[in-house]
C-alpha cells in the first residue's frame, strides 16, 4: 500500500506496539495523528522519546469519551486502533476499567467510522481471546475463550467491531497479534522481566514456567498491521499474526540467559502465579490466514528479536525496576 500522503490516526500511539507503528507509518510518508491518553504531566507515553515526533500530531484525549474519538477521527482515511488497558493481572482487581477502555472504547471507534465514512479500521485484538488451546495451531476458527477479565474484554471488543462491520457495512479488519515483544515494551510482560532481572544480577523470579507461547518481535508485527490497511478481502476478517512456533516460559527465560552470557537461577514467585483456570496453557498461532490475504509472514526470528530486545535493554535498563512485580 502506498502510504504517501495518507492521513491515518493510531490510538494507543503512547504504546508498545502503537509508536512503532506510528513511527513507520512516518517513515513511508503518512499523515500521522498519534492519539495519546490525555494526562496532567502533558506526556506522550514513547512518543516523547521518539526522533519523528516532529513528524506527527498529537491528539490527547480518552478512548472511552465518545466526543474526543470523534474529534479524533474527523478527517482521517484509515484508523488503527490500539488503544487498550492489556495487564491480565490488573484485569483480576479493576475489570470494569476493562470493559470501559476495551469495549466501549472499540464502540466509540466504530462507531465514529460508520458516521465519518471511515476509509478502513484495522482493529487490535489478541491471542489471549484464544485461551489455552484445544487444538493447534490455532487458527482463526478456534473457539473464544474469556479465561481472564481482559481476554473477556477483548473478545466483547472484537464483537462489537464484527457487529458494526456486519450490520453497518464498517470497514473493520480485526488483526489478531501473538505475544509480542522488542523495545519499549512494559515490565509486565515476561521478556522484559527476564532480561531487566538477569541485568541486575539477581535470581529470576518468574510465576509459571510450563505455559507456552507464540512470540513475535514487533516488527513483525508492525508489517502485519499495515498489511492489513491493503486488500479488500481483509475487510470482515479476523487475522492472526503468528510466528508458527512456540516455547515455553522457563525454556524461554533459558534462552535469553544464553544470549546474555549469564548464568540463571529461577525463582517461583507465587505472586505471578495467576489463579488456576485462568492462566493460558498453550498459545501456537497459524499464519497462513495472513499469508494468503495479506502476503505477511515473519521475517524476525525469536532469536534475532532478542538479541535486538537485550541490546535496547541495555541502554534503558533505567527505565525497569526489576525489584519490584509489576502487575
Amino acid at each position: 500500500m502506498d502510504w504517501n500522503g495518507k492521513k491515518v490516526l493510531v490510538t494507543g500511539a503512547g504504546g508498545f506496539i502503537g509508536s512503532h507503528l506510528a513511527e513507520e507509518l512516518v517513515r513511508q510518508g503518512a499523515e500521522v495523528t498519534s492519539f495519546v491518553r490525555y494526562n496532567g504531566p502533558g506526556r506522550w507515553g514513547w512518543l516523547d522519546e521518539s526522533p519523528l515526533l516532529k513528524d506527527m500530531r498529537i491528539h490527547s484525549g480518552d478512548i472511552g469519551d465518545n466526543e474526543s474519538v470523534i474529534e479524533a477521527m474527523t478527517g482521517q482515511e484509515v484508523v488503527f486502533h490500539l488503544a487498550a488497558l492489556i495487564a491480565i493481572p490488573y484485569s483480576y482487581s479493576a475489570p470494569r476499567s476493562y470493559i470501559r477502555t476495551n469495549v466501549e472504547g472499540t464502540m466509540n471507534v466504530v462507531n465514529a467510522a460508520r458516521t465519518l465514512g471511515t476509509e478502513r479500521i484495522i482493529h487490535t485484538s489478541t491471542s489471549e481471546c484464544y485461551g489455552t488451546a484445544i487444538s493447534v495451531p490455532i487458527t482463526e476458527e478456534h473457539p473464544l475463550q474469556g479465561q481472564s477479565p481482559y481476554s473477556a474484554s477483548k473478545i466483547g471488543a472484537d464483537k462489537i467491531a464484527e457487529s458494526f462491520c456486519l450490520s453497518f457495512g464498517v470497514p473493520v479488519v480485526t488483526i489478531r497479534p501473538f505475544n509480542t515483544f522488542g523495545p519499549r515494551q512494559s515490565a509486565r510482560a515476561v521478556i522484559p522481566t527476564i532480561i531487566s532481572q538477569l541485568y541486575k544480577g539477581e535470581a529470576v523470579k518468574l510465576g509459571s514456567l510450563t505455559p507456552t507461547r507464540d512470540l513475535n518481535y514487533v516488527s513483525n508485527t508492525v508489517s502485519g498491521f499495515l498489511a492489513a490497511a491493503g486488500p479488500e478481502a481483509a475487510i470482515g476478517q479476523t487475522i492472526n499474526l503468528g510466528s508458527n512456533r512456540e516455547i515455553s516460559i522457563g525454556d524461554l527465560a533459558h534462552l535469553i540467559a544464553k544470549l546474555m552470557n549469564k548464568p540463571i537461577e529461577i525463582i517461583t514467585d507465587n505472586q505471578r502465579i495467576r489463579p488456576e483456570n485462568s492462566e493460558v496453557e498453550r498459545l501456537l498461532g497459524s499464519a497462513e490466514k495472513a499469508k494468503q490475504i495479506l502476503g505477511w509472514t515473519p521475517e524476525v526470528t525469536l532469536e534475532e528479536g532478542l538479541t535486538k530486545t537485550i541490546e535496547w535493554m541495555a541502554d534503558h535498563i533505567a527505565k525497569y525496576r526489576p525489584e519490584i512485580y509489576a502487575v
